[in-house]
């Protein structure tokens, strides 16, 4: 069986380890942010989404250059019906 470069891990020192450990509850913070943001501006998403499908459907969106296309109704997928149908960040 052929060695890989990449088969062959150095071992982590300790400082690295301690700053994983940091950049990891710091990501966790600014996730808990993000979702806390996300979930307060809910409705207004729903508007933006339901503006986005209207004008899609009747003014259509740009191809390519100056072509244009519109998105007929049944093209356009029902929202599902499940609490998380709003989710943005997993």
């Amino acid at each position: 069986m052929t060695k890989h470069v990449q088969d062959d891990k150095p071992p982590m020192t300790k400082e690295a380890r301690a700053w994983m450990e940091e950049e990891a509850v710091a990501q966790e913070a600014r996730y808990k942010d993000i979702v806390e943001e996300i979930d307060g501006i809910e409705e207004q998403r729903a508007e933006w989404i339901e503006e986005f499908l209207s004008l899609i459907q009747t003014r259509g969106f740009h191809v390519t250059g100056d072509m244009t296309r519109k998105v007929a109704k049944e093209e356009i997928p029902e929202k599902p019906n499940r609490p998380d149908a709003m989710r943005v960040i997993w």
